[in-house]
């Protein structure tokens, strides 16, 4: 199982989104995204990782002077499997990841780039992933 959306963000905050198919493993095409609901609740929380990425790059941009013109964001979820797995049949012995690539358009130096690939991993979505959360049901 694996699901991927990338969302472009100008810098004035307009965001598009697109998703694939994950009913179709044999997809490459992303398809734009209109309303929410044509997401699974996995492309929801990669959709909310993406553009919290953007949202902080453009936000420190606008904030620095930097002539960011926009971003995108690929998030992929995935699934892997352990590669020495005796019994991954039985056990289903898998890391759950997500992969994000930042792209940045505009006339950018190599000092702005570097800058703002260590502000995309600010977002506060990524931290609060990274560190675990846990979610009580009353």
């Amino acid at each position: 199982m694996s699901e991927r959306v990338v969302v472009y963000q100008d810098k004035s905050f307009r965001t598009e989104f697109k998703a694939s198919d994950p009913h179709d493993e044999t997809a490459d095409e992303l398809e734009p995204i209109m309303h929410l609901h044509e997401l699974t609740p996995y492309g929801m929380l990669l959709a909310s990782v993406a553009s919290c990425t953007a949202i902080v790059v453009n936000s420190y941009a606008r904030n620095h002077g930097i002539p960011l013109k926009g971003v995108t964001v690929d998030a992929a979820y995935d699934r892997v499997f352990a590669d020495d797995c005796d019994d991954c049949d039985e056990d289903q012995q898998y890391e759950e990841i997500i992969t994000e690539t930042v792209d940045f358009e505009g006339d950018l130096d190599p000092k702005q780039l570097d800058r703002l690939h260590k502000v995309a991993k600010a977002c506060s979505v990524r931290r609060l992933l990274e560190s675990g959360i846990r979610v009580e049901s009353n």
